[in-house]
């Protein structure tokens, strides 16, 4: 008869399986640890950037596409553009009344440059033919007392390197009538006049850093905000829009009130009616 095969004790096993597991743990941090080759760190860093050189190209072709549709689209928008500065010559001060309705414009208008926006025929934001390089913004006015010009027009061009070159016109003011450096203003106004006219904007010409966060906040305004959409400001749809939100908390309000008023007549009917069944008692 064979002798019973001799089992290995517990504690022979445990010993067994903990060398196993550092034997393991040993190799593991060995392979994290140690670094690649640098012949191998290379070519990864190689592949990586042929990658990215790849991606920038894609990036490249993109924008050039981006700044096609929007060049086709300029085209298309200047009739259109046209016809809405033609409509807008039969509206008595339209650009004035849009300026004066919009939150950041109406607070650089003196009241003295509010006399010379009741004689602006029509305001033109433009971008030049390649859409990148620049834009202008120009400002019609019909024969007034003011100055000679009929155009005042501010211009930006950018620069490759980031920086951005403005050029403006300045107003031939006729005697006595040049207020920006300080003419009194009219008394009795509703607040302090602002510190210097808006006229002074087409004279403020110096070089600007994109790099460093600088812009003109003025012609961001109007080119993004007011250009798109002067109707939305002449009629002060914005604030409708402030006065509809109110309009709705109030009626979520009175809706919630009535339903508390309801709930205590509830309240009120069930007490009266367990005061009845006390009196039956």
């Amino acid at each position: 008869m064979n002798p019973s095969p001799v089992q290995p004790s517990a504690s022979v096993c445990s010993t067994a399986s903990s060398m196993a597991d550092r034997t393991k743990k040993s190799k593991l941090d060995d392979h994290v640890t140690s670094d690649p080759p640098d012949s191998e760190l290379v070519l990864s860093i190689q592949k990586l950037q042929e990658v990215q050189d790849e991606l920038e190209k894609v990036n490249e072709e993109a924008s050039e596409k981006v700044l096609e549709v929007e060049q086709k689209y300029n085209e298309i928008r200047k009739p259109i553009y046209q016809k809405r500065t033609d409509i807008i010559h039969g509206i008595p001060d339209f650009w004035l009344t849009a300026f004066l309705s919009h939150p950041a414009l109406s607070e650089i208008l003196t009241d003295d440059d509010q006399q010379v926006f009741k004689f602006l025929q029509s305001l033109d934001v433009e971008d030049f033919k390649d859409v990148k390089s620049g834009y202008s913004i120009t400002f019609t006015f019909q024969p007034n007392p003011y100055f000679e010009d009929t155009k005042l027009v501010k211009v930006f061009r950018f620069s490759d390197e980031g920086t951005t070159s403005i050029s403006g016109t300045q107003p031939r003011w006729k005697d006595g009538m040049d207020f920006t450096n300080g003419r009194n203003h009219t008394i009795g106004m509703k607040r302090p006049p602002p510190e210097e006219s808006f006229f002074k904007w087409f004279t403020d010409t110096e070089q600007k850093d994109s790099s460093e966060g600088i812009h003109d906040e003025i012609a961001d305004i109007i080119r993004e905000d007011l250009w798109p959409n002067p109707l939305k400001y002449f009629n002060n749809d914005q604030d409708d829009d402030d006065d509809d939100d109110e309009d709705d908390d109030d009626d979520d309000g009175f809706d919630e009130g009535a339903e508390d008023d309801e709930g205590g007549d509830e309240a009120d009917d069930d007490d009266d009616d367990d005061d009845g069944d006390d009196n039956d008692e």
